[in-house]
């Protein structure tokens, strides 16, 4: 899935900042398998947001100026009758039939 893709892709920018092992620019789009345009506008995005996100010259790295971190979790877990009874504010969309044929093994 594209989700799980961004999710990790996202992560491992993180943790090469946070690291001080980017590169250049160019080495570090390579890495996170995206065009040099694509990483400087997500780079933009987080300065953007308040990420205290720079480049250092002498040392070829991007780093954060403060303690500052991104991290995304995804938590999958399969869910009973009861609890998908219960999702979508409280709305119950699926039909006794429906629901019964899903749960079924």
């Amino acid at each position: 899935m594209q989700l799980f893709k961004y999710i990790e892709r996202i992560n491992l920018m993180d943790q090469l900042i946070r690291q001080g092992r980017t590169g250049t620019q160019t080495e570090f789009a390579n890495r996170l398998g995206l065009s040099v345009s694509r990483l400087a506008r997500i780079i933009e995005y987080l300065k953007g947001i308040g990420a205290p996100l720079e480049y250092d010259r002498s040392r070829n790295t991007y780093y954060y100026e403060e303690e500052y971190s991104i991290q995304i979790k995804v938590d999958i877990q399969q869910l009973n009758y009861q609890q998908i009874r219960h999702i979508s504010a409280g709305t119950y969309y699926l039909s006794k039939n429906i629901s019964n044929a899903f749960f079924e093994h």
